[in-house]
């Protein structure tokens, strides 16, 4: 991934945390074929590897199921992003050299592939995700709220994925390379929207602004 140095973040336990926060993951391996891509949620255990591992299911059904193991994979996750107008900025005004801009999150992961194809731990992993996903509701969802023998038999129509993780890059693009004046119109611009994602990327803006332009 393309990374200026304005908008790096190699702060491991930063990128882990945004791993934890934002647990949609595009899958994308190689293949004869061409590129292959799956959207699934996962799980990334930090003490797993110098990197930390991420641990996934795909249906028996999809290609990646039966994706070479060992072969190096690429996980791409997003947090906030949001349109940038130049007319938030200050220096549309003093001399017009602006033009628009998209703000985004997005962390990179790389490892190898692993496909288990293991029943236990496929519901092992099952229950440890959506142990994950449904704590603090009312009724909390579990396995065992499952008819006897289903989960069993949707476990039979997985495959886990498990990718050690050999590298993490991050991205926060976030106007942090424009002059104060025009991060200050870009936090009041989006913070203004009556959308959430728009004011979700303002907060990000704001709380990555340099210390030198605060």
């Amino acid at each position: 991934m393309y990374i200026p140095p304005a908008f790096a973040e190699p702060d491991p336990s930063v990128l882990h945390a945004f791993l934890d926060a934002h647990p949609l993951g595009a899958l994308v391996t190689a293949t004869p074929a061409g590129l292959l891509a799956t959207h699934l949620p996962l799980l990334l255990d930090r003490a797993a590897g110098p990197h930390g591992t991420l641990r996934g299911h795909v249906a028996r059904a999809n290609p990646h199921a039966t994706a070479p193991s060992g072969g190096e994979a690429l996980v791409i996750f997003a947090g906030p992003d949001a349109y940038v107008t130049p007319g938030w900025y200050p220096s549309k005004q003093a001399h017009g050299r602006v033009v628009p801009t998209w703000n985004y999150v997005a962390v990179h992961a790389y490892g190898p592939l692993r496909l288990v194809d293991d029943r236990a731990w496929v519901i092992a992993h099952l229950a440890e995700l959506t142990g994950r996903h449904e704590a603090g509701r009312a009724h909390p969802w579990g396995l065992g709220d499952a008819p006897a023998g289903y989960i069993e038999r949707v476990a039979d129509d997985t495959v886990g994925v498990e990718i050690p993780l050999t590298r993490l890059e991050g991205k926060w693009k976030m106007s942090q390379n424009r002059p104060a004046a025009d991060i200050a119109g870009v936090v009041a611009g989006l913070g203004a929207s009556a959308a959430d994602g728009d004011r979700a990327a303002g907060a990000v803006v704001a709380a990555r602004t340099p210390a030198s332009k605060r």
